[in-house]
């Protein structure tokens, strides 16, 4: 042990405190600037012609799922997607386990103090050869790394960017499912529509073999006309069994997005067709339309302006692994210069075990060791190098995703424009298709018309019906993507997981910068 005498303890204790203000004093990390947008300040035509030159900014109330999705059954299984979901899960997961890398590096800005405690026995080289005792305890700081030039501290900062990183990981994968689920119940909604409406024409279409297949019997009607109505059931037929198989599969892939089996209270609600008593038996075809099949979502105002992309989690989520590369350059920059750590011990020492805590001596050390690369090979330079090129490429990936986005918004705002004057087309085609068959049942009744004409007419009534539910659901669903693209959907998080990744739980020991804590 080296004792130095002429050092007291304050002395000391303030030698401590300038070095750690060194240490604070200087960074390598560049200076962050978020890059220039990728994409045009206003949406294109297509989009525009979508969106409101007078539209107010979003407000979270807006964007809140709850105030979107007005059904009830619909808020049940949201709600049981996002405490039973296992891709969420993994998304919150993966939150602890970045939360957990950056607590590791966190902590390498602090000073590791352990007890130790020391009791060594050996017999004396010179006479009498007398067996002696050194025993020594006290508290150690191993290996000290004093951040004079910002390594350690950019570490940190990098590993702070990435937590927050999965933090809006977390919030895409929310936005996503919510749509998924939402997107689900109502193809589940169409289906049963589809299959209803299936259903029901097939047994009319039977009971009308029935009666030719009796008239072909007396000789009243031909093979042909025999041949006709067979093959009408057995299209009829094809697709029951492609609704019914559609309506399964959508089924179990709702299961799977709400993780557990779905109850048949939180199901869309069976549609009530009636059965044809007979062959012109017009009771038996509702006239659907908009309000008949489920109720439409709103139409949520979109402004000209771009700038709403900067609301979505993605594009905060490509920003901190921006600003995480950048700061990862300042620790490469750093490794260039002088490496000093401390190593330092203070305790008591006693010529017996059972006396070092009572009468021992005050023993104490301090070693300093300071490491200057001189010769690398080039290995420090090309890792400078590497941590500039992957700061590159994560600036091409975020204008990529902004680039994504734009896109997106861009669709989505097209499509529920056109699916719109889709769906309104279709209903007009629908409405016409229903009182065509009107008046052929009438001119069926009075025998002015056949019943092949009569067929024919339901036939088309039947294919403009499912052109208009496929119509009406391609319109709900470009609404809900709408909601998803701009951001809706991140909020009423589960207390569950709230309380297992919320951000102000992140310890902050050190000054973040303020881009990683407002990418926005």
């Amino acid at each position: 042990m080296t004792r130095v005498p002429d050092l007291s303890r304050p002395t000391r204790l303030a030698l401590a405190a300038a070095v750690a203000v060194l240490a604070s004093a200087c960074s390598m990390v560049p200076t962050y600037e978020r890059p220039a947008s990728p994409v045009p300040a206003q949406w294109s035509e297509g989009a525009a012609s979508g969106a409101q030159a007078d539209a107010a900014p979003l407000t979270a109330e807006q964007l809140s799922w709850r105030n979107y999705f007005p059904d009830e059954r619909l808020q049940r299984l949201i709600q049981a997607s996002l405490l039973n979901n296992r891709d969420l899960r993994v998304a919150v997961l993966n939150i602890e386990q970045t939360r957990a890398q950056y607590r590791i590096q966190r902590s390498e800005q602090f000073p590791t103090i352990g007890l130790q405690v020391n009791a060594q026995r050996q017999p004396s080289t010179a006479p009498p050869f007398e067996v002696g005792t050194v025993a020594t305890a006290g508290l150690v700081l191993s290996a000290f790394e004093l951040d004079l030039f910002g390594r350690v501290r950019a570490l940190s900062e990098s590993a702070a960017a990435q937590l927050f990183a999965s933090e809006e990981a977390r919030k895409s994968a929310q936005i996503s499912l919510v749509a998924q689920v939402a997107n689900t119940y109502y193809a589940i909604w169409a289906d049963r529509w589809q299959l209803a409406l299936a259903e029901q024409t097939l047994r009319g279409r039977e009971s009308s073999l029935k009666l030719q297949q009796l008239k072909y019997d007396n000789g009243v009607l031909n093979e042909l006309d025999l041949r006709s109505a067979q093959s009408l059931v057995e299209a009829a037929r094809v697709s029951r069994a492609q609704a019914e198989r559609q309506w399964r599969q959508d089924s179990n892939a709702l299961a799977l997005l709400v993780g557990q089996p779905v109850a048949t209270a939180d199901l869309p609600p069976a549609p009530d067709v009636p059965v044809a008593t007979s062959v012109d038996d017009m009771d038996a075809f509702p006239r659907l339309g908009s309000s008949t099949l489920w109720p439409t979502l709103s139409e949520l105002p979109v402004g000209l302006s771009s700038d709403v992309l900067l609301r979505r989690p993605d594009i905060a989520q490509a920003e901190q692994q921006l600003i995480s590369a950048n700061a990862n350059i300042g620790a490469a920059r750093a490794a260039m210069f002088p490496r000093i750590s401390l190593t330092a011990s203070a305790g008591q020492a006693s010529d017996s075990l059972s006396g070092v805590f009572d009468d021992g001596r005050s023993v104490w050390s301090v070693t300093g060791n300071l490491l200057q690369p001189i010769f690398d090979a080039g290995r420090n330079r090309a890792n400078v190098t590497l941590s500039e090129l992957r700061r590159d490429v994560t600036v091409a990936q975020y204008e990529r995703a902004v680039q994504s986005a734009f896109r997106e918004v861009s669709d989505a705002l097209v499509a529920r424009q056109t699916f719109g004057e889709q769906a309104l087309a279709q209903q007009a085609q629908a409405d016409a298709e229903f009182d065509r068959l009107r008046l052929s049942a009438l001119r069926y009744r009075t025998g002015v018309a056949s019943q092949i004409d009569l067929l024919d007419a339901q036939r088309n009534l039947f294919a403009a019906q499912q052109a208009l539910i496929q119509a009406q659901l391609a319109r709900q669903q470009a609404h809900i993507t709408v909601f998803r693209t701009l951001g809706g959907g991140w909020d009423q998080t589960p207390p569950e997981q709230q309380s297992q990744a919320a951000p102000g739980a992140v310890p902050e020991p050190v000054a973040v910068p303020a881009a990683v804590r407002s990418p926005s």
